[in-house]
């Protein structure tokens, strides 16, 4: 049994230990905005936000979680910065399938979170998550406006 702090609140999960957080989100908790892509953690589809830094949660086992608080996309616009990213995002209609976008959300709001005026650097290096779509001018855009914002 784990308690965890999803989303601002606490919730007891019964998982064995090693399961990855995506499938405890996703599966036991019902919360499924945040996808399955690669399972290897290198697509980014799965990112949440731990403590507010992007996190890859397909390979991060819910014991590794331990007091830290988890934002999914189901409340990332509970915050100011996440708001400001979604209102981007659809004022600059980035999603194509749409099916990474939760994780490119995650890592935007993340991102001006820790550098609120991102350079165009910044942005690359950043959002490191993949896009089948190749939507990443459309992404670029939308960060540099929700950080104007």
């Amino acid at each position: 049994m784990f308690t965890l702090t999803i989303n601002g609140d606490a919730r007891e999960v019964d998982v064995e230990e090693g399961t990855p957080l995506l499938f405890v989100l996703r599966d036991t908790l019902g919360l499924t905005g945040t996808k399955y892509g690669c399972g290897i953690a290198q697509c980014g589809a799965c990112t949440v936000l731990m403590d507010g830094a992007a996190t890859r949660s397909c390979q991060l086992p819910v014991e590794a979680v331990g007091d830290s608080a988890i934002t999914t996309i189901e409340a990332v616009e509970t915050d100011e910065v996440g708001r400001r990213v979604v209102a981007a995002w659809i004022e600059n209609e980035v999603p194509q399938c749409g099916y990474c976008q939760s994780g490119q959300v995650m890592a935007a709001t993340a991102l001006l979170k820790d550098t609120p005026d991102p350079a165009d650097d910044d942005i690359l290096y950043g959002m490191s998550n993949i896009c089948r779509c190749g939507t990443y001018n459309a992404i670029a855009a939308a960060v540099r406006q929700a950080a104007k914002a």
